[in-house]
């Protein structure tokens, strides 16, 4: 896929697109020196370790270790794959992408093609659904959202539709020239007994768009109570991956963009939404009725570090909800959970009470241990001794969860009041509980250590060289037999370059086809952590440590063939070996 374009090309797209500004345009970020810093957009921290490199075109976090070059930072913070960063990044510089000729960019050009259309094929079908809506014969549809309150204007925004019947959307597209295959790719059309059929037939349309502004999939709402699904969405497609998706998502990136972002609202389904952004509450996304993922919350980090769950007011009872906001404190946000008055959701509270008792609501909202002490009361009835007990059992379990004394301090308060035992006694408890033992060190465990120490000494010895260190530069990296093929590639890549005249670092992520160990050499922030003699004294110990590797590991080669040889001419020549390497070895002490 690197490739897949003229390196005329790549250079020129990068020579215009500075890396400092394409990232400053996403983040903000401060110069120290000849590096620019800020806290990183692909992990939660308090304190920068996200460094830019102006003049070697690359970001390296510190933290979490993700690096780049500008291809790269655009394809982690937009979600897209290369192709579609380099045409990002073309369409910035004014560049016309060019054509290519190689089987991989042919596959990639017959792929690009396919999504392509599958996108104007899903644009077409959200206008001819919008035409439906005002065409005189959605009554029902438009009497929905009268009912729901909706505004002509936020309808606009959402670009809503309507769906008349079964047969009138394949009939549209077919005679657009789309194919029967494209209908049933897209996931906007479905077949049964040879007949396309509209995916979502009779109901309210609701277009479910991406970051990049391209409809993926669609929404739909019955208008009438019925015995099938109120809400329903195309399947998943090519196009639409639902546990990868967040509704909204193309607004709030937006909002972020004008500056008006600073928390995330994250409800269940794209009506609440919807409700949420025509009350003022424009910072919402929706997670569409699926419990919560790993990549939903990674969205979500992208665009703001705090994040209020606004789910139903029963949420405390849904356990498989109660684990997707443990794995968005995982990735390092800041959850508080809003409480909801029992059997309502959001677009119930906004109807029927207004934005300021919403807006109430958020002010209420509890941080996440806080809501799991809350969701393991309800589970309990406490005014019987027994579940008092059983209450108290599981609420220590999320106590000792807590980041601080104060914080369990105050939730000990809590329970004692809750549960009607003193604090005393719960501290007892809680201290009495049985930790986990730490591991025992193992003879494999110390093993690991030694090659962790032999990595950590070629990485070391890359990173000078690549940063070009006064002591580096009669470093020969051909003597040395690094333990992969990825720190092999980047030893390569620096002799080259030291022929060439110049290393440029960032030009190793055009090559590297795993960024896993050129990650780690940048991670060495040689200038911090090792400076002047420090740093050339250990670089000069994990030189001899390699060489000395090296020397035994050719020496236990030559005894294993001084142990096999068939003839006495044989075994001297492996014994004189191995005392010439022997010497060698004794000369690096």
């Amino acid at each position: 896929m690197k490739n897949m374009y003229p390196p005329e090309f790549m250079q020129e797209l990068k020579q215009k697109n500075d890396i400092v500004e394409v990232i400053g345009s996403y983040i903000k970020l401060e110069r120290r020196g000849y590096t620019y810093w800020a806290c990183c957009p692909f992990h939660h921290e308090k304190t920068p370790s996200f460094a830019v490199n102006a003049g070697d075109g690359y970001y390296h976090c510190f933290g979490c270790g993700v690096s780049g070059d500008v291809i790269g930072f655009i394809k982690g913070y937009e979600n897209v794959d290369f192709r579609q960063a380099v045409e990002i990044l073309a369409a910035r510089a004014g560049l016309q992408v060019p054509a290519y000729d190689d089987k991989a960019a042919e596959e990639s050009a017959r792929r690009k093609k396919k999504l392509d259309r599958l996108h104007l094929l899903m644009r077409d079908t959200a206008r001819f659904y919008l035409s439906n809506l005002y065409s005189g014969q959605a009554q029902a549809h438009l009497a929905y959202t009268a009912k729901r309150g909706l505004s002509p204007t936020v309808m606009k925004k959402f670009g809503l539709g309507a769906s008349l019947d079964f047969g009138s959307l394949p009939e549209f597209l077919l005679d657009r020239g789309y194919t029967r295959e494209e209908c049933l790719e897209s996931g906007a059309c479905s077949e049964t007994n040879g007949r396309l059929y509209d995916s979502l037939a009779g109901r309210l349309i609701v277009p479910i768009i991406d970051q990049m502004d391209q409809v993926i999939a669609f929404g739909g709402r019955l208008l009438e109570k019925s015995d099938r699904a109120k809400y329903k969405n195309t399947r998943e497609t090519v196009l639409f991956n639902k546990s990868r998706t967040l509704f909204n998502l193309n607004q709030v990136k937006k909002l972020r963009r004008a500056g008006g972002l600073n928390s995330l609202i994250m409800v269940e389904g794209y009506m609440d939404a919807i409700s949420l952004a025509q009350a003022g509450f424009c910072n919402v996304v929706a997670s569409m009725g699926t419990s919560l993922t790993k990549d939903q919350a990674r969205l979500c980090k992208r665009y703001a570090d705090d994040v209020f769950i606004s789910y139903d007011g029963d949420f405390a009872g849904q356990k498989a909800n109660l684990r997707g906001l443990d794995i968005m404190k995982q990735e390092g946000l800041k959850v508080r959970v809003v409480p909801l008055p029992d059997g309502l959701d959001p677009d119930d509270v906004i109807q029927k009470q207004g934005a300021a008792a919403y807006q109430a609501c958020l002010d209420r909202a509890m941080p996440l241990i806080d809501f799991r002490i809350h969701a393991a009361k309800s589970k309990y009835d406490l005014s019987r001794s027994d579940e008092r007990r059983d209450y108290v059992r599981d609420a220590l379990q999320i106590v000792r969860e807590a980041e601080s004394a104060t914080e369990r301090e105050q939730l000990l308060k809590r329970i004692s009041e809750e549960a009607d035992v003193s604090i005393g006694a719960l501290q007892r408890d809680l201290e009495a509980s049985p930790k986990p033992a730490a591991p025992k060190e193992s003879e494999p465990s110390r093993k690991e250590d030694g090659a962790a120490g032999d990595r950590k000494a070629e990485r070391f010895i890359l990173a000078a060289c690549l940063f070009d260190k006064p002591y580096a530069r009669d470093c020969d990296l051909s003597d040395i037999r690094f333990s992969s093929e990825e720190l092999t590639a980047i030893a390569d890549f620096i002799e080259r370059g030291r022929r060439e005249g110049h290393i440029r670092p960032s030009g190793l992520f055009d090559e590297m086809s795993s960024e896993g160990e050129l990650s780690e050499v940048l991670d060495l922030d040689l200038g911090d952590t090792l400076e002047g003699e420090r740093a050339a004294r250990y670089f000069a110990d994990s030189l001899r440590l390699l060489k000395e590797r090296g020397i035994r590991g050719e020496i236990a080669a030559y005894r294993s063939r001084f142990e096999t040889a068939a003839s006495p001419e044989e075994k001297r020549e492996m014994l004189s070996r191995i005392n010439a390497l022997t010497k060698k070895l004794g000369l690096l002490k």
